[in-house]
């Protein structure tokens, strides 16, 4: 049912050997066939390059993994549930500008109610490219936000905290974990499959999380229910 990839790093950093692993999850040694997408910062610029193909079969996504170089990068390989089609418009990351800034976002799990005419957090003036839940969440996501976002340290936390409540609303209807990230903060909501480990590399803080491991390294599990925030490496803030 998809997989996610976060980094957040202190100073850009080639990232190869974590992204060609995840690739393999995608239709090579785990069943997620459908695509594959990967966003990063380039020069203060969101980049987001993906395909609906399997990752692990993808030479472009192969040459694209080993290039990568970023203080930040967020990755998906895709297994379509419920069926849609398989198309670059329902491929992740997803990319939408609000608040004056460019979002990417992600998402793992099923969230039917928002495919139903009458169900739960529609985006209300969206216009989707696709026909996921995945994209009408994330649409729906920045509707609230917009009205609710400043900028600024002082008041990150109180919008933080209603995107988690946002978040948890979604997740009472199905199943949402999600990478969310403007550029500078990586947001991390695990409903329930989300794992994160914090090292060193090269003199440098990193954090990478995942839904499913890629690796026996120290890796801790997410709460239920817990949206973390990372910048440059380092843990900003932990929600409940």
């Amino acid at each position: 049912m998809c997989e996610l990839l976060g980094i957040s790093s202190a100073t850009p950093a080639r990232v190869g050997k974590l992204l060609l692993e995840f690739g393999r999850h995608g239709g090579g040694t785990a069943d997620n066939p459908d695509g594959w997408g990967i966003g990063f910062l380039d020069a203060g610029r969101l980049v987001v390059e993906k395909a609906p193909e399997p990752a692990a079969r993808s030479a472009r996504f192969g040459r694209l993994a080993e290039s990568v170089r970023s203080g930040l990068v967020l990755a998906h390989v895709r297994k379509a549930n419920p069926r849609t089609t398989r198309t670059l418009a329902n491929t992740h990351p997803f990319v939408r500008d609000c608040c004056g800034r460019s979002w990417m976002f992600a998402h793992n799990g099923k969230v039917t109610t928002l495919l139903q005419p009458d169900g739960c957090c529609h985006p209300r003036v969206s216009a989707l490219d696709g026909d996921t839940d995945s994209e009408r969440a994330f649409c729906f996501l920045l509707e609230q936000l917009v009205l609710i976002f400043h900028e600024g340290d002082a008041q990150r936390e109180a919008w933080l905290r209603e995107v988690a409540a946002l978040s948890g609303l979604i997740a009472s209807h199905g199943r949402f974990n999600f990478l969310l990230s403007d550029g500078a903060l990586l947001i991390e909501y695990g409903h329930d499959r989300l794992h994160v480990r914090s090292e060193g590399v090269d003199g440098s803080s990193r954090t990478v999380v995942v839904t499913e491991l890629l690796d026996k390294g120290p890796w801790e599990s997410f709460k239920p229910g817990e949206l973390r925030v990372f910048h440059a490496g380092k843990e900003l803030l932990r929600l409940t």
